[in-house]
């Protein structure tokens, strides 16, 4: 017993398995072609035997012609042979005509079905055709309307994968300004450091107090510079002032020259 149960529950497990991968790459456009052409193949083959049976149908009623005819001849040959007295020829032509009777009922009502079933053959054929052109429409929309879902999906995916994309690309730009801001502060950082003095730029060949004495000299030059144009300053001031003088006592020694004279 638990063998079989462990049988049977491999056997379910191998047609799940078999069931999902048949579901997985089945296309069902392909599948639709494939049974519309099996349902082609059925209707052709009902054609074909609806040809045979039109056949047969033919050939019965050829043989039904030779039958008539062979009935009609043997009628003249009994009166022929009553005409001549010969009743027992008459008779005998009058057994054949009855057997060619039976014979020619027989292919009537042969001919009778096989014309009933041709009908039906013809219905059916036709019930079907139109079943097929019913089914030939519906399936040239879905297949079109699977490859726009297709093709939609196709999209889709597409924009997903550059949506991600761009925000992958999004993530590393900030990481990289990020990155970029905390070197320019460091950057600064460093400068203001260094031109405190608390770090030694050693991109200088100079020791410290070498670069204070620079720092001292400079500002020794700087106040030098200074004074010197405070000074121009002052003596171009004292100038203008002198000049200034020396054009009013001008102007004073003309007027008192001119009342002298007066």
């Amino acid at each position: 017993m638990i063998f079989m149960s462990v049988v049977r529950r491999l056997s379910t497990l191998v047609r799940q398995k078999t069931h999902f991968l048949l579901d997985k790459f089945e296309n069902p456009v392909h599948t639709l072609d494939y049974s519309f052409e099996r349902h082609k193949i059925m209707i052709n083959k009902l054609r074909r035997d609806i040809a045979e049976v039109l056949a047969a149908k033919k050939r019965l009623e050829a043989q039904k012609g030779i039958v008539s005819k062979k009935i009609n001849e043997l009628d003249v040959q009994a009166h022929d042979a009553l005409h001549y007295q010969r009743e027992d020829l008459a008779r005998l032509a009058l057994e054949r005509k009855n057997i060619h009777m039976l014979q020619l009922q027989k292919l009537n009502k042969q001919i009778s079905e096989i014309q009933v079933e041709k009908e039906k053959l013809e219905t059916l054929e036709k019930r079907l055709s139109a079943k097929i052109d019913e089914i030939r429409t519906r399936i040239e929309i879905i297949k079109a309307r699977y490859s726009a879902a297709e093709a939609e999906v196709r999209i889709k995916e597409s924009v997903t994968g550059i949506t991600t994309e761009i925000s992958d690309l999004g993530l590393a730009l900030r990481k990289a300004e990020d990155k970029l801001e905390k070197l320019k502060a460091k950057s600064q950082a460093l400068d203001e450091m260094i031109d405190s003095g608390m770090l030694i730029d050693y991109s200088s060949n100079k020791d410290e107090i070498e670069q204070e004495l620079e720092r001292i000299t400079m500002q020794g030059l700087v106040e030098d510079e200074l004074a010197r144009l405070k000074g121009q300053i002052v003596l171009k001031k004292k100038r203008k002032k002198q000049i200034i003088e020396e054009e009013n006592g001008s102007g004073e020694d003309r007027q008192e020259e001119q009342e002298i004279s007066v």
